[in-house]
Parts: C-alpha cells; structure tokens; sequence
C-alpha cells in the first residue's frame, strides 16, 4: 500500500516522501497515529501545497542535529565499572550505562541513537558513534575505568 509520511519514521523514510509498506502496517499503525496518509491524488496535492512547510521543517531538524553533533563531539564519558582479572568486567557496559552517564553530564539522547555494536567487557577507551539525524553520526569517547 502506499502511503505519504507525515511525519519522519527512521526505518521508512522523511516526511512528505511517498512509501510502500505492507497494508497492515498502514490500516493499522500508520493511518491511525496520523503519521501517513494514503496516496491518493488529492493528498498528493495536499503535501505538494505543504512541500515549502515541510523543508523548512526538515532545515530546522537538520540545524537542531548539527548543533546537537557540535555538542556531543567531543564529550567523553567515564563509566566506572567492577572489575575481575586481566582487566575484563563482572558485567558489560550497555548502551543504557552510555544514555545514564550522558544525562549526567546533562545531554539527553534516546538510547536507540547510541550505535554501540557490542557491549564493552572490557576496561579501555572506545569511540562510540552516535547518531541525531540520518547521516550525522559524531563519536564520543567512552571510558571504562576500574570502581574504587
């Protein structure tokens, strides 16, 4: 079925594009949430109208994100940890340990933006992407330290 966002949905695309999904997700998520509409020629007419709306819109997101990457570029976390032998941890660094540490430090970011591939079990200095728009990713530096 294909629909027109609304709004911008990571996993489908930006707002006022045109997607196809599958017609449950559409009828039954989509729809009723107001984060698409069908694509029928008179909402088509409808987003085109909205298109100068919309970009300024997505300018704005895009302004927010770089703003957001400056502050976060070169923000380094200190996450304290137990340690057993050889410098491995009892348990792991999550990407909710990174999210806590950042709010901390007063950035709020969703746990879902922090691109940790694997948990940290070990003590060291990792680079962790981060991602606050589509193709805005800064790193920042995770530090796993031993608890005293």
């Amino acid at each position: 079925m294909r629909v027109i966002l609304k709004e911008t949905i990571e996993s489908l695309g930006i707002i006022g594009s045109e997607v196809d999904v599958k017609k449950g997700y559409a009828r039954n998520y989509l729809i009723p949430q107001s984060k698409a509409v069908p694509a029928t020629e008179e909402n088509r007419k409808k987003m085109e109208q909205e298109r100068k709306k919309i970009e300024l819109q997505l300018a704005k997101e895009r302004e927010r994100a770089e703003e957001m990457a400056d502050r976060l570029k070169d923000v380094t976390v200190q996450i304290p940890a137990k340690v057993a032998d050889e410098d491995r941890l009892y348990g792991s660094v999550a990407v909710r340990d990174i999210a806590d540490a950042l709010a901390q430090q007063g950035i709020e970011v969703q746990r879902r933006s922090i691109l940790l591939p694997n948990t940290i079990k070990n003590l060291g200095t990792y680079q962790v992407p981060v991602r606050v728009y589509r193709d805005i990713e800064p790193e920042i530096t995770v530090e796993v330290v031993p608890e005293q």
